[in-house]
């Protein structure tokens, strides 16, 4: 690397070489885990509150640089006479170029016998450089760490980690040929976790998440139903009468607790307007606002979905439940008729595009200021006085209801001033809160990952692994290799236990299930296929493979989550037909099977700290079948998928002196279409 510049706000600061001595930082003992800063070109610009968002100011910020390994370096901290330590991967590609990833490090962990409040490192292929934080600080030889021998690192929990509730020890790792994996050690008042019995719901690897449509799900009660009713808006797109009351009543009915969902995602709940907007014409149709992503008034809740006592309701028994709730929120646009664009009209980006054309859907020309439509137009998040009055407005609802977090709709589309002055709004008002922020993005990784620090947001929704499932599964070039170098690529940027979304589909794509079974074609116009044909499952295979995504998304790194009615395997092409009505009964046999494996596969996942915090490791992946698995504190999982048509044997190889079912070595036979997971 030749230049890192430091950015604590508007300030430069200079940076320079330098050497840690390990102390006591309580101020960043108890901040939030400081992501690794990925340097991928020559000049890296790092914003520092970025990474440390409640760092009040700072004394000092230094490069440290080891030659012997320079994929692994470290930014030391210094504030208040406290000190950090940021870690920084070198990601250059020309570095990069002759390096062989099959023997970059792998390191896990294992036990020591006896002992709770430590455990051993193993390392794989070497590793000139392993660094070893609990929270943010940097521990050495003599603060925690005993070498054993090259293969093998041991670890001592500091004592100020028993002064905490919920504290981490993190590793990275690096040698000759680039950065290993890094681990994720979660402990309780200094105590190692080794049982999920111990994990609670404000533990963000832990969760699983179900999204729903609020209008679509179950109707709790009639007499708030308001569908339009008008000859203009066809029935697919009114009013069905789903509420917040007829989520609570299904939290209360256990269906939650039977699929293992931690995390309920609604769907924006903030008033919609009472007439209809846009149009298409084929059918001719206008659309209501059923969805809940016009937002009319910002800080009310639509009277359409219930009452603010309705959704008080549904937050406590969800927490008396063990679950979380997060609120779908809209940053990007306000209806234009809103109350606050008819006072505020030159709140909104620019109509036209500076060279005369409508500023319409141009998603990746002007990013930032494009109207989705013409009655949604974008708000100039830019200005900082709308900026902080829109992020008040979003504030508003984790100060009067207790949200456990948001799903930020359009993250790409909103300045990232306004992620960063949101969060550090969330931590300065509602300190000792924990919250769970994703967000929707499609692009690139490193466009993805700027959006995926402690400053701004937990996380995205991984479309790209999940696109590069779709392909490997529904076209004739498709392949499980092409899968495993997704999913290694988003472990080398977004980190090893990032908090990414591990999606089934949502409310903006066609079902999964009919794209794999051939009754949506890929190369269809998918909206006008469910405006023109009854889509159904005619071919069970699809049904084999939804089962399969649904085990590929339980047993890799992330979050699981499951778009209601992909538990079962609704039928449907893409908007509106993504979104029928839920069903409870009455199901299909196919979806019946689709179910029970959804409900197996959950309770497993939430049993199983080695597919929580396991660490991932690739064993075998070609076009057909694609085997992995994840271990943690000597325990492991194993995981092979095969898509072929033909039954396969996989060969497993453990490394490390790892073993499963006392074996390490041993073969998995796997079926056609189908999986195979061994604990």
């Amino acid at each position: 690397m030749r230049k890192i510049l430091f950015i604590l706000t508007m300030g430069l600061v200079a940076a320079g070489c330098g050497h840690v001595r390990v102390t006591t930082a309580p101020l960043f003992d108890a901040a939030p885990l400081a992501s690794p800063c990925l340097a991928q070109q020559d000049s890296t610009q790092i914003i520092l509150r970025d990474y440390f968002p409640t760092l009040p100011e700072m004394d000092t910020a230094w490069l440290v640089t080891k030659p012997e390994t320079p994929f692994l370096t470290y930014v030391e901290i210094t504030s208040s006479g406290q000190k950090a330590a940021l870690p920084v991967k070198n990601m250059l590609p020309a570095k990069l170029e002759g390096c062989d990833p099959a023997k970059v490090p792998f390191i896990t962990t294992a036990p020591v016998p006896g002992k709770d409040d430590r455990f051993f490192i193993l390392i794989e292929n070497g590793a000139e450089d392993v660094q070893v934080l609990w929270q943010n600080t940097l521990l050495d030889k003599d603060h925690g760490i005993r070498v054993i021998d090259d293969s093998k690192l041991e670890i001592t929990v500091p004592r100020n980690a028993r002064k905490m509730e919920r504290s981490y020890i993190r590793a990275f790792s690096a040698n000759a040929d680039g950065c290993g994996n890094d681990i994720l050690v979660p402990l309780c008042k200094g105590r190692v976790i080794r049982d999920t019995k111990d994990l609670k719901r404000t533990d963000k690897h832990a969760q699983v998440l179900y999204s729903l449509m609020i209008d679509r799900f179950v109707d709790g009660r009639t007499d708030n139903d308001m569908p339009l009713n008008s000859p203009q808006v066809h029935h697919k797109v009114d009013y069905w009468g789903g509420d917040i009351l007829g989520v609570t009543k299904t939290l209360e009915s256990g269906y939650f607790d039977s699929l293992g969902v931690t995390t309920i995602w609604l769907s924006p709940i903030t008033q919609n307007p009472y007439n209809a907007w846009g149009r298409i014409h084929d059918p001719e149709t206008q659309f209501s606002g059923y969805h809940g992503y016009w937002p009319y008034y910002a800080t009310a809740v639509d009277v359409r979905y219930g009452t603010e006592e309705e959704l008080r309701d549904l937050l406590d028994k969800a927490h008396k439940d063990n679950k979380n709730v997060i609120l779908d929120y809209v940053s990007n646009h306000m209806h234009i008729q809103s109350p606050t664009l008819t006072a505020h009209p030159d709140w909104t980006t620019p109509s036209d595009t500076p060279d005369g054309r409508p500023n319409r859907q141009l998603y990746d020309e002007f990013r930032l200021t494009t109207w989705f439509d013409d009655h949604i137009p974008t708000l100039d998040l830019e200005r900082a006085d709308i900026c902080a009055q829109l992020t008040d407005s979003a504030l508003f609802w984790v100060q009067h209801f207790d949200f456990d977090g948001f799903r930020h709709d359009a993250t790409k589309h909103v300045p990232e001033q306004y992620w960063r002055m949101l969060t550090r709004k969330l931590i300065d008002s509602l300190p000792g809160r924990t919250f769970y922020q994703i967000g929707e993005t499609y692009g690139s990784t490193a466009l993805i990952n700027s959006y995926v620090k402690p400053g701004m947001q937990d996380a995205q929704f991984d479309f790209n692994v999940y696109d590069t499932y779709i392909w490997a599964t529904t076209r004739p070039d498709g392949s499980f290799e092409g899968l495993a170098g997704r999913i290694a690529e988003d472990l080398s940027v977004y980190g090893s236990h990032h908090l990414m979304g591990n999606i089934t589909g949502n409310h903006d794509r066609s079902r999964y299930v009919c794209l794999a079974s051939g009754d949506v074609s890929q190369d269809e116009d998918q909206k006008a296929a469910g405006w023109h044909r009854d889509i159904q499952v005619t071919n069970p295979v699809g049904y084999k493979y939804l089962k399969m995504l649904h085990a590929l998304n339980f047993t890799i790194p992330g979050v699981p989550c499951i778009y209601y009615g992909d538990e079962y395997g609704q039928p449907g092409a893409n908007d509106p037909d993504n979104r029928r009505w839920m069903q409870f009964k009455g199901l299909l046999p196919g979806e019946q099977d689709v179910l029970a494996t959804t409900v197996k596969l959950a309770r497993m996942h939430n049993s199983s700290m080695p597919l929580i915090y396991g660490d991932y490791k690739l064993i075998e992946a070609d076009k057909d079948v694609l085997a992995y698995f994840r271990t943690y504190m000597g325990e492991t999982v194993v995981t092979v998928l095969n898509k072929g048509e033909e039954a396969r044997r996989v060969d497993i190889a453990l490394p490390c002196g790892l073993t499963c079912n006392g074996k390490n070595t041993f073969s998995v036979d796997v079926d056609p279409v189908s999986y195979v997971i061994i604990k």
